[in-house]
């Protein structure tokens, strides 16, 4: 460990600091009194420490897990109020040079069926998310490219724009590709990406040389490197996150907290998302029917509500990996962001081929099967790209989102995209429940936002889109 440690530092990487980590987590002590201190300074929405983190992750009292979890859900309320961004991912190929234990998509696994979309096929899956409502996708691929190399990337990137279906387009566009040069990173903010998103999987070192076996994933340095490049190459707005099952959790997230500070203390901007999946099973793949180190439900909720607290203004995304039982539960732990109606094989839109997919799936609703449940539980479901409209990203949103303004334009924002749902793709139970909801909503809001929400919602009414403050 301690060589692997003095190359990180030589490598620019002091902030992964594996030493202090360890001394944390065998120096944490969950007392009480300290315990609630913590959680009313996280109140305030200034973040917490590591130190203050790794006490946290060591409650197990039922009434200070409870504190925890009405904290979590209060600090989300206050920063992003009832709302939940909806999306869905795109993948256009599952061909990989990467040997990674617990992917399907691994180059050595010759029970999964590959393919790499067309344009023309892009089209058709982009038609087919349009016509179920979808308006943000997150595109992936595995780290492969046709014989056009990057460039493929870029021209599906226009292919998503360029479609259209009825009433229904595709406004924005994250990226869940792997890491790229600063080069390449320009290029890609210049296609107009929204959020490029990348996972550093582990950050235990020995356990991700353990897991990637081959191909450019196995080099750890240029992983977590990744979003400084991404940075520097001008895309303010990054996604990270740990695939937790690898590494001991505790371990994982104080290396998780470490790297949103270091990026915020280097660029002035933390992580505009922060997604927490566990391992699934896997085509392919023995290690992800039975993961190393396996994180608990009641675990994998304390890690959700302490992000929340620790890293107040991200988004924090939730897959389509967990049941929907265990979804409906983290929306009131701090969750701001969700996958719905998914699919992980490319053509999976058009003919699902569950030979082909990169994992098994635990809630498999249509999308307007969430969109109804999220009504009937209070929350606003929103289908709003308004920040990259108007240029809100990187520190323009962190400046609205650390003080808990950004609610003021969330909140209209999310009902007019909202509204746009019911009115062009929503079945009708669902539309009696979402215009519930409007009324509802309506009914709580002070002066000023009811009248620009209504303003909003009258231009949809009257057959306008993508209205948004």
């Amino acid at each position: 460990m301690t060589a692997s440690i003095n190359n990180i530092k030589k490598s620019g990487h002091a902030w992964l600091d594996a030493a202090a980590i360890e001394a944390l987590l065998r120096s944490a002590r969950p007392d009480p009194a300290l315990v609630r201190e913590i959680l009313d300074k996280a109140i305030t929405l200034k973040g917490l420490t590591p130190d203050e983190v790794a006490v946290l992750m060591r409650i197990e009292s039922p009434d200070l897990l409870g504190e925890l979890y009405n904290t979590a859900k209060r600090v989300k309320e206050t920063i992003y109020g009832k709302r939940i961004v909806l999306f869905a991912p795109l993948y256009i190929s599952n061909f990989c040079r990467n040997e990674c234990l617990y992917c399907a998509f691994r180059v050595s696994n010759k029970s999964l069926v590959r393919r790499t979309l067309s344009y023309d096929e892009i089209a058709s899956e982009t038609r087919a998310m349009i016509r179920t409502g979808q308006k943000r996708i997150v595109m992936l691929l595995g780290e492969a490219y046709p014989e056009e190399g990057f460039d493929y990337v870029l021209n599906a990137i226009r292919t998503v724009y360029d479609t259209k279906e009825g009433p229904g387009e595709i406004r924005r566009i994250n990226m869940e590709i792997a890491p790229l040069s600063v080069e390449d990173f320009r290029r890609l903010k210049a296609a107009g990406i929204g959020t490029y998103i990348t996972f550093q999987e582990t950050y235990h070192k020995a356990t991700y040389e353990q897991v990637h076996r081959a191909g450019r994933k196995k080099d750890f340095a240029w992983r977590l490197e990744c979003m400084d490049r991404a940075m520097e190459a001008g895309i303010d707005d990054v996604g990270l996150g740990v695939l937790f099952g690898l590494a001991d959790w505790r371990f994982e997230l104080l290396a998780l907290m470490r790297h949103a500070r270091h990026l915020e203390s280097r660029f002035g901007c933390g992580p505009h998302t922060i997604s927490v999946p566990r391992i699934e099973p896997a085509c392919g793949s023995e290690l992800s029917t039975n993961p190393p180190n396996a994180v608990s439900d009641a675990d994998f909720k304390k890690i959700i509500a302490i992000i929340r607290l620790a890293v107040p203004y991200t988004g924090m995304i939730l897959s389509t990996r967990e049941r929907a039982g265990m979804r409906r539960d983290c929306l009131q732990l701090g969750i701001s962001q969700i996958s719905a109606g998914s699919r992980t094989d490319p053509g999976g839109y058009e003919s699902e081929n569950e030979s082909s997919a990169q994992f098994s799936l635990g809630d498999h609703r249509s999308l307007d099967e969430v969109v109804r449940d999220l009504s009937e539980m209070g929350f606003i479901p929103s289908f709003c790209t308004a920040c990259y409209r108007m240029g809100r990203t990187g520190r323009d949103f962190m400046d609205l989102a650390k003080p808990g303004e950004i609610k003021n334009h969330c909140d209209p924002n999310a009902i007019s995209t909202f509204a746009e749902y019911l009115l062009d793709f929503a079945s009708r139970r669902t539309c009696i429940a979402g215009r519930k909801l409007i009324e509802e909503l309506l009914t709580r809001m002070d002066n000023d936002h009811k009248r620009s929400t209504l303003q909003l919602l009258n231009r949809v009414k009257e057959g306008k889109r993508d209205m948004f403050v």
